[in-house]
């Protein structure tokens, strides 16, 4: 009798939050499931999502998600979901303890990367950052730009 592997569970990404590679430094990624609503999950199913404002922060034991926009549902009728309202999210103990000792640490703070469905479940992609002042996005921004005039005078260099 042959060996049954486990599927594989396939990830596919609903939104990413490019915002926060520019205006943190991303240190450690963690992954978390989120409460939701069905009609929030049918919301996500059809992309209606914004990522961009919203950070997570530890209240009561908890990790909570703020700031998270998820519209409406067009055909749920009235008993809708409040976009903006406070979700939880869904990690063990010992993980949300680490991650509060992480914040807890001046300057840190939960950032939300992305929201992926990771087989029939909605995950989301927190990391711990640390802001970025003016200068430093500056000075990201002037790297980045030379190392493509590098790259592309490589690449004309070899043809």
């Amino acid at each position: 009798m042959a060996q049954m592997e486990p599927k594989e569970k396939k990830e596919k990404t609903i939104v990413t939050n490019r915002k926060a590679y520019r205006d943190y430094e991303i240190f450690e990624k963690r992954e978390a499931g989120i409460e939701l609503m069905g009609s929030e999950v049918k919301s996500l199913r059809a992309g209606k999502v914004n990522l961009s404002d919203s950070y997570a922060s530890v209240e009561h034991g908890e990790i909570i998600l703020f700031n998270l926009h998820i519209s409406p549902y067009e055909m749920s009728g009235k008993g809708s979901h409040d976009p903006l309202r406070p979700r939880r999210l869904l990690l063990h103990k010992r993980e949300i303890r680490r991650l509060l000792s992480a914040t807890a640490e001046k300057g840190f703070t939960l950032i939300p990367l992305r929201i992926y469905f990771k087989g029939p479940y909605v995950k989301i992609e927190l990391a711990t950052g640390r802001g970025r002042k003016m200068y430093d996005k500056r000075e990201r921004t002037a790297q980045m730009e030379a190392d493509r005039t590098i790259e592309r005078a490589m690449r004309r260099k070899t043809k």
